[in-house]
């Protein structure tokens, strides 16, 4: 044992107790070991976020990585003066750790205020986690049920398309029988006429869910006609002057049934929005390099709360009675045609959406098709 003349090492003043002296080493040796572990802990932490750590951030996790490593050479150093006293190189080790302790308190108390504000942030989306994902699961349904809702309606569409045409032949012999009377024959042919309207419902029906592979001309007009066919029961349910101002030919270059989707979409809204008795009105007019659709209605209008979320996923203008589903589509096929929407901001009464559609399509090369079923 190494003894100075004036300094005893530890394990002197500890009058060489060997439990004493073996409980201090051992217990200053795990604490360094620790300390080390930490350090090294903290050190690959900072190796691994390099790139996305600020650098005095970096720079302050290095400096307590260091400190860490300092507060456990003392503890090292409290192992080796128990035998051997060189307490001038513990008193150095003393000095390096209340440097850098110095270092580390100062730059904490610097940042306190951002580390409270990320572990309350943090802790708030933690909070919100569940609810979004309890949310965007409600919504996820609620899409699938419709594309479900869809593929049925057109897979009915489809089955009762030979039935009918068959009543209608069935229709047309009693029409044109030698014997039929005059009633027969007026009721055969407004049982034919019935009839055919089903028929065109039925055709209009699954033409929504038919998508051609690639864009071809689509004549926006006759698109606009198709869907108010369709629309039929509700305008002469709420006794609507429903107005279509097509002077002329409006082909773009579309998805046939997206372009149905989209203006079957705004056209429902404007008359399930709109007062009884009042007017939907569409204009369609050339403009530069594509058509312009503009569908407006008489109703209350939209709250102007509603704005700043009109064409998020989710976010409904009808309140409960709606899934929030039909603008944001409409946006998203819009916008895959690299068009646009946007409400009329200067429109006095009701609501009026304006949609631009590229005369030529720019956009993916083929949509995301549905299975395509036979042509009755």
């Amino acid at each position: 044992m190494i003894v100075s003349p004036v300094l005893m090492p530890h394990a002197i003043c500890w009058a060489a107790a060997p439990r004493l002296v073996w409980t201090m080493v051992v217990a200053n040796f795990v604490t360094f070991a620790s300390y080390v572990s930490i350090c090294g802990t903290l050190l690959y932490i900072a190796r691994r976020t390099l790139r996305v750590m600020a650098r005095d951030w970096l720079f302050f996790v290095v400096g307590f990585a260091l400190f860490i490593v300092a507060c456990g050479s003392t503890h090292l150093m409290d192992v080796v003066t128990t035998w051997i006293p060189v307490f001038w190189i513990d008193a150095t080790t003393v000095i390096v750790t209340a440097i850098l302790s110095a270092y580390v308190a100062i730059q904490l108390i610097r940042r306190a205020g951002h580390v409270a504000f990320a572990i309350n942030d943090y802790s708030a989306r933690l909070d919100r986690t569940q609810h979004e994902k309890d949310s965007m699961r409600d919504k996820l349904l609620a899409a699938r049920k419709l594309e479900d809702w869809s593929r049925m309606s057109a897979v009915i569409a489809h089955e009762i398309s030979n039935p009918l045409e068959s009543i209608q032949n069935i229709l047309y012999l009693l029409r044109t029988a030698p014997n039929a009377s005059d009633e027969v024959i007026e009721l055969a042919a407004k049982a034919s006429d019935e009839v055919a309207g089903v028929i065109t419902i039925s055709r209009s029906t699954l033409s929504f869910h038919r998508e051609s592979v690639r864009p071809e001309q689509v004549d926006l007009r006759d698109v606009v006609e198709s869907v108010r066919f369709l629309l039929k029961g509700l305008i002469q349910e709420k006794q609507i002057d429903f107005q279509i101002a097509a002077p002329d030919d409006f082909f773009v270059e579309a998805f046939p049934g997206e372009t149905r989707q989209v203006v079957l979409n705004l056209a429902r809204n404007a008359c399930e929005a709109t007062a009884p008795g009042t007017t939907v009105s569409v204009l369609l007019q050339n403009v530069s390099h594509g058509v312009e659709l503009a569908i407006a209605d008489h109703g209350p209008g939209i709250d102007p709360a509603l704005l700043p979320h009109l064409f998020d996923f989710g976010h409904s203008t009808k309140g409960a009675a709606g899934n929030g589903l039909g603008l944001w589509t409409v946006k998203q096929i819009v916008e895959k045609h690299r068009g646009r929407i946007t409400l009329d901001p200067q429109y006095p009464e009701g609501a009026r959406f304006i949609v631009f559609w590229p005369a030529t399509f720019s956009g993916i090369t083929s949509p995301a098709s549905q299975p395509e079923l036979a042509p009755a």
